[in-house]
């Protein structure tokens, strides 16, 4: 076995148990359903990030391979490490939150998805918040600005009834007035984006009731902000990439 791969395994694991090292208290909530490995996001996210921080600083060290390889896999798995945790934190608060109103919490890799259904946000064709809609939204924007490091995508849905121009507008409308009362509530407009779907990327059947009533929906979108480094207990600190000669 080379050097290069010696110290790639070895940079690799001791990132994985840099991310075990602390207790988590939020290991036991908000997992992704089916998980039952008994890994933490924090450490599948710290591992990961090891091995491709290995990687590139090796690409990037010509010279000093296994120096470049064990530099990369500390950085980058203790930045991954650190907003695996913080999204672990965020991810329980947004269920404990976010029970019992409709608002489905979901967690992808890096990324949490707040799915919220057409028959708590907007009445049939409008984009204006329905009542039922306010004490969701109130919880968001609180969760929002205590959890202030991700980026926040509000993106409307609608399902394939009418014209598709017409639903495009529509789903735009119902993002931005998403985005317009997160932002009403102190939530920092810098970090919000909207978009509007349509009848795209449908998640039932359009040709039944129920299935239109779940296309209809607002998704929220949380992801790391890019270019932006977390330390071990998730607080975001603007970084830079380090260059080896």
């Amino acid at each position: 076995m080379s050097n290069l791969r010696r110290l790639i395994i070895v940079a690799t694991t001791a990132a994985l148990m840099t991310g075990c090292a602390g207790q988590n208290p939020y290991d036991n909530q908000g997992q992704a359903q089916g998980g039952g490995s008994g890994m933490s996001k924090t450490a599948k996210y710290g591992g990961l990030g090891a091995l491709a921080g290995a990687v590139a600083g090796a690409a990037i060290d010509h010279n000093h391979r296994g120096k470049g390889a064990l530099i990369g896999a500390a950085a980058v798995g203790a930045a991954a490490a650190g907003y695996g945790y913080y999204a672990d934190k965020q991810e329980a608060e947004l269920r404990a939150q976010m029970a019992n109103t409709g608002v489905e919490v979901q967690r992808q890799g890096d990324q949490i998805k707040l799915i919220m259904p057409g028959n708590i946000t907007f009445a049939t064709d409008s984009a204006n918040i329905a009542p039922s809609f306010y004490s969701p939204l109130n919880n968001l924007a609180s969760s929002f600005k205590q959890f202030n490091q991700n980026t926040i995508e509000v993106v409307g849905f609608t399902d394939s009834t009418g014209s598709r121009q017409h639903n495009m507008d529509l789903s735009q409308r119902r993002a931005q007035a998403v985005s317009t009362y997160l932002t009403s509530q102190g939530v920092d407009a810098s970090r919000v984006s909207v978009r509007g779907m349509g009848p795209d990327q449908p998640i039932a059947s359009n040709a039944d009731a129920n299935g239109r009533a779940q296309n209809r929906r607002v998704e929220v979108n949380l992801k790391p902000i890019p270019g932006q480094q977390y330390d071990q207990q998730g607080a975001g600190q603007q970084g830079t990439v380090q260059q080896y000669p």
